[in-house]
C-alpha cells in the first residue's frame, strides 16, 4: 500500500474524507497526538486499525466528533449524563475524553465488548474540519505501532505505519503532546482512567468529587477489562530500556554520572545538563510539565534515532497537573521499573 502524506488544505481534506468514507485509514493530526482513523460505525473499518498497529482487540478506541450535538446526531450514547455537559462546556473541544454508556450503534470493535463508549471533541481544526467532511464519528487511537511511543508529528506516523494505511494528513507538531484525559461517568464518582492535559484539579472544580484509577500509577493484570486505551499495556516505550529514579536532584546526577557509559543517557531536565557526563535527552525545565509533556515522545523517538542507547534514565515526576500525565507516560514506557534511590 502506498501511504499518501497529504498537506493540510480543504481539498486534501475532502480527499481523506472520501478514504474514510470508503473503509480506509488515515492518520489525522490533533492538538494531543496524530490520531489513526477509520469510520467509528464501520466495525470492518475499525478492524483495520488493529492490524495496521498490530493493537490487541481488547484495547478501546475513543470516538473523536466535531461538535456535542454528534453525540445525539450520531447517537452515540444511550444518555448523555448532566455531568457530561458541565464537563464539555469547560474542556471541549480539547484533550478530554468522557466515558458513557453506548448505544447499539457502536460496534463491539470499537468499545471491544465493553457497554460504553469514549468521546472527544478534539480543538485541532484539521481533525474537526476531517471528522465534518467524512461526515461520521471517526474512531481514533495514536497512529503508532501499538507500545511504541505516541506520534506527535506526520513523519512519526510515516516512520511507524507508512504501507499500512491509506493517507496522513500533516497539521504541524501537537500542542499537548500527550494522550487525552479520560475520564468515566458510569461509576458512581467521575473517576479518571489516563492522565493528560486537562488535570484532576481541574476536573476536580467542576464535578467536586473525582477519584483516579489505580491503573493510572500500577500495573495491573493481563486478564483484567479495561475501560479505557492505555490501562493495561506496556505503552510509549522506546527500544531503550526506560528505568526511572525516585530521588533528590543532587541523588540523580550523581547516580547517572556512576553509572555513566556509552550505551546509557539521560532523560532529565535542562538545569541537570551541565552536570551530567551522560547523553542528555532534555524535557525542558524542572517543574514545567506542561512543556514537559510537549517533548516527551519526540524526545524518546529520539533516543532510538541515536542508536547506540540500550539504557535510559528518568526522574520520577510529581503527579501534580500534568505531571501525573508525565509520571503515567514515564512508569508505562519503563514497564513499571523504578529504582527508589532514596531507599538505598
Amino acid at each position: 500500500m502506498n501511504t499518501l502524506l497529504l498537506k493540510n488544505t480543504p481539498d486534501n481534506i475532502k480527499k481523506a474524507a472520501h478514504i474514510l468514507q470508503d473503509g480506509g485509514l488515515v492518520g489525522m493530526p490533533t492538538e494531543t497526538v496524530y490520531g489513526l482513523a477509520a469510520d467509528a460505525l464501520n466495525g470492518e473499518a475499525v478492524s483495520k486499525i488493529f492490524a495496521a498497529k498490530c493493537r490487541p482487540m481488547d484495547n478501546p478506541l475513543i470516538v473523536h466528533i466535531a461538535d456535542f450535538s454528534d453525540i445525539e446526531k450520531y447517537d452515540l450514547a444511550e444518555e448523555i449524563p448532566k455531568s457530561a455537559k458541565m464537563l464539555s462546556d469547560m474542556f471541549w473541544p480539547g484533550p478530554l475524553t468522557i466515558i458513557m454508556k453506548k448505544s447499539n450503534v457502536i460496534p463491539n470493535e470499537v468499545s471491544a465488548g465493553l457497554d460504553t463508549v469514549a468521546v472527544r471533541l478534539p480543538s485541532h481544526p484539521a481533525a474537526r474540519a476531517l471528522i465534518k467532511a467524512a461526515n461520521t464519528p471517526l474512531a481514533a487511537p495514536s497512529a503508532n505501532l501499538s507500545g511504541s511511543p505516541s506520534p506527535t508529528t506526520a513523519e512519526h506516523v510515516m516512520n511507524d505505519l507508512s504501507g499500512k494505511i491509506n493517507a496522513v494528513i500533516d497539521g504541524g507538531a501537537c500542542d499537548v503532546g500527550v494522550e487525552s484525559t479520560v475520564i468515566t461517568l458510569v461509576t458512581d464518582v467521575p473517576r479518571i482512567l489516563r492522565p493528560g492535559g486537562v488535570t484532576f484539579e481541574q476536573l476536580k472544580d467542576v464535578l467536586g468529587k473525582v477519584d483516579v484509577d489505580n491503573a493510572v500509577f500500577h500495573k495491573i493484570s493481563e486478564d483484567k477489562k479495561v475501560s479505557s486505551p492505555g490501562m493495561k499495556y506496556k505503552h510509549y516505550a522506546p527500544k531503550a530500556n526506560v528505568i526511572l529514579l525516585k530521588c533528590t536532584d543532587n541523588e540523580y546526577i550523581d547516580y547517572i554520572n556512576k553509572n555513566a557509559d556509552k550505551d546509557v543517557a539521560a532523560l532529565c531536565c535542562d538545569e541537570d545538563i551541565p552536570f551530567l557526563n551522560a547523553a542528555t535527552f532534555s524535557l525542558g525545565k524542572r517543574g514545567d510539565y506542561i512543556s514537559q509533556a510537549h517533548r516527551l515522545f519526540n524526545e524518546l523517538r529520539r533516543i532510538d534515532n541515536v542508536g547506540t542507547v540500550k539504557t535510559v534514565y528518568s526522574r520520577m515526576p510529581s503527579v501534580d497537573g500534568v505531571g501525573m500525565a508525565v509520571y503515567n507516560r514515564l512508569v508505562r514506557a519503563a514497564g513499571f521499573e523504578v529504582i527508589d534511590l532514596e531507599k538505598l
